[in-house]
């Protein structure tokens, strides 16, 4: 084993000045040591055999106006998606309440919008009031945010906002024209002064490198702090949009960029995300033990199919997992 993987001591603490060498000396280490340090910083840092379940609920569906190459409700490509207004409040939190029930504890709602304008903002509030007064934690990805903007999603209630970097910096521009690396930044920025809990995370599996994966890594584990929550999606390529016809990731590559990930960001929930529903129970075991404590739950995720609750009950029974329960408010 690297003279890096092996001081879990220092492996545990965070901290934000990875360098890409030392990023790639984790991502390509031999498998066994990768999973081994994985799963030792996964011990010392998370609980070991639960996970955090949340379910994801399109509250505004297509017609975005951003070209992200890998997104069906980009106005840019034809997918055959039809587009949808902001959903009913009475509609969302009916949604929430069978998460809640289901077993969800977080409650996450998506609209394909490039940026939250300002004739939505008292809606989406009222739906974080709504959820959050459920007892659930609740988080939003809403594009871009302006100055003004957290503080008022904040001040409704809201725990986690959502606003993924995609992939490095160097690989963007291949996947997206028309917003900036910087205007992510920026957001995640804001998101940050407001005092909210920062989810961010990438997709892989979009043709990148693994130069390419192992420095959105290092990206997100340089991000000061932390962030509370990294999602890491694999593509679901859908036919009409520019990555439609990726090749799939190779799942040994899947599993190093897990691992990695839970290396880099010891505190962090490392989400499995977009993409299991093609995973094999294998896949997903592996994923687990290699460091990921957060996955979604319910048949949909956005517009992407998603494994149904009674496989993922299945799953958890035969690994010994379980769910996280919600996290105990401090004392006043």
């Amino acid at each position: 084993m690297t003279e890096l993987l092996n001081d879990i001591d220092r492996l545990i603490t965070p901290r934000t000045n990875w360098t890409r060498e030392e990023a790639a000396e984790v991502y390509r280490a031999p498998f066994n040591d990768l999973m081994f340090a994985a799963q030792a910083v996964h011990r010392r840092s998370q609980q070991p055999n639960q996970v955090q379940t949340s379910q994801l609920l399109s509250i505004k569906t297509g017609g975005c106006a951003e070209d992200c190459g890998y997104c069906n409700q980009s106005a840019h490509f034809d997918t055959g998606l039809k587009a949808s207004k902001l959903m009913p409040l009475d509609e969302v939190l009916d949604a929430a309440e069978k998460a809640k029930a289901g077993g969800a504890t977080r409650f996450c709602m998506g609209a394909a919008w490039r940026e939250l304008k300002p004739r939505d903002e008292a809606a989406v509030c009222d739906m974080i009031s709504g959820v959050k007064a459920m007892g659930m934690e609740t988080c939003v990805t809403l594009g871009m945010l302006t100055d003004g903007q957290a503080e008022k999603l904040a001040d409704a209630g809201l725990d986690y906002y959502n606003h993924n970097l995609d992939t490095a910096p160097e690989d963007y521009g291949r996947v997206i024209s028309t917003r900036t690396y910087q205007d992510r930044l920026d957001t995640l920025s804001r998101v940050r002064g407001a005092g909210l809990n920062v989810c961010t995370g990438g997709i892989i599996g979009m043709g990148e490198d693994q130069n390419a994966r192992i420095g959105l890594l290092a990206e997100l584990a340089n991000l000061d702090p932390q962030p509370e929550s990294v999602p890491i999606n694999q593509l679901v390529a859908v036919p009409g949009t520019p990555l439609g016809n990726s090749k799939p990731l190779d799942g040994i590559e899947f599993i190093r960029a897990i691992a990695t990930a839970r290396i880099l960001l010891p505190q962090s929930m490392v989400r499995l995300s977009a993409g299991r529903e093609t995973m094999s129970r294998e896949l997903q075991a592996l994923a687990f033990l290699a460091g990921a404590n957060s996955i979604f739950v319910g048949e949909e995720l956005l517009t992407t199919p998603n494994p149904d609750t009674q496989q993922d009950a299945a799953l958890f029974a035969d690994l010994g997992l379980e769910a996280m329960p919600l996290p105990t408010a401090p004392a006043e």
